[in-house]
C-alpha cells in the first residue's frame, strides 16, 4: 500500500506528487516525488510525471540513513516543482507515475 499526496501550488496550474510506502523494516518513507504543469485546455490529458527520490551525498550520511531508517526527503513540497536549488540536490530516478486530467 502506498500513500500519494497530490499538492496544488498557488504559483502557478501546477501538481505536485510524493508518494510514500514502506521499506524492508515497515517503515514509511518517500518512494518518489514529481511534478506535472496541469493542461489549461479542454479535453482529456495522459502525462507520465518520472518520479526522483533524495539521496545522501557521503557514505557516512547513507550508512546513518539505513542504520535509522529515515532516508532523506523535502519538507517543502515547493522545492519539487521550482527548478531553483535543485542543481545541487543529488536524486536518483525512481520510475513513473502516470496522471490522467479531464479539463473542463
Amino acid at each position: 500500500p502506498f500513500l500519494i499526496f497530490l499538492h496544488a501550488l498557488p504559483a502557478g496550474p501546477q501538481i505536485v506528487v510524493s508518494v510514500y510506502g514502506p521499506d524492508v523494516f515497515g517503515n514509511d518513507v518517500v518512494r518518489g516525488y514529481g511534478a506535472v504543469h496541469v493542461p489549461i485546455e479542454p479535453g482529456r490529458h495522459i502525462r507520465t510525471l518520472p518520479m526522483f527520490v533524495p539521496e545522501s551525498t557521503s557514505r557516512l550520511q547513507k550508512f546513518t540513513s539505513w542504520f535509522t531508517g529515515r532516508r532523506p526527503e523535502f519538507t517543502d513540497p515547493r522545492v519539487v516543482a521550482q527548478g531553483e536549488g535543485r542543481e545541487v540536490t543529488r536524486v536518483r530516478s525512481q520510475g513513473f507515475v502516470t496522471i490522467s486530467f479531464n479539463v473542463v
